[in-house]
């Protein structure tokens, strides 16, 4: 069974929570960036890392993989990007700890965009309405 175990950071919430999937048919994970298809292994050579370098956005409280029935760490697409951006930052010279927080900054930051963005089409809607009453 697939249940989403996605973590919030005490800075914010990088990975996305999403309701339990049981139902969710074999297309469907295809297409969901936080279905926990990649292994530790195939994670780690997908980013040209270690799998102690995922281990430690583990320990870091940057993202959390899900674990298999066995144990075993699953993850997703998005986390992968989560850890891809974070590789660039460490090879750019960025430490581990700085690199969590900018990624995570960078959640917050396209969060707070995307909230303004609705926000402004509803100020926008609620322009339209009252010209047309007028």
């Amino acid at each position: 069974m697939y249940r989403p175990h996605q973590r919030a950071h005490p800075e914010g919430v990088v990975n996305q929570s999403n309701s339990d999937v049981n139902e969710t048919s074999a297309g469907d994970k295809f297409d969901d960036q936080h279905y926990p298809a990649y292994n530790i292994g195939t994670a780690a050579q997908m980013l040209n890392a270690t799998p102690g370098f995922l281990r430690s956005l583990d320990e870091a409280n940057l993202l959390i993989p899900h674990r298999s029935d066995g144990g075993h760490r699953r993850y997703s697409r998005f986390q992968l990007r989560i850890a891809s951006r974070v590789r660039d930052l460490l090879d750019q010279g960025t430490a581990l700890d700085a690199a969590c927080r900018i990624v995570v900054l960078e959640d917050q930051l396209a969060a707070a965009h995307r909230t303004n963005a609705h926000l402004q089409e509803v100020i926008d809607g609620s322009d339209e309405s009252s010209a047309t009453e007028i």
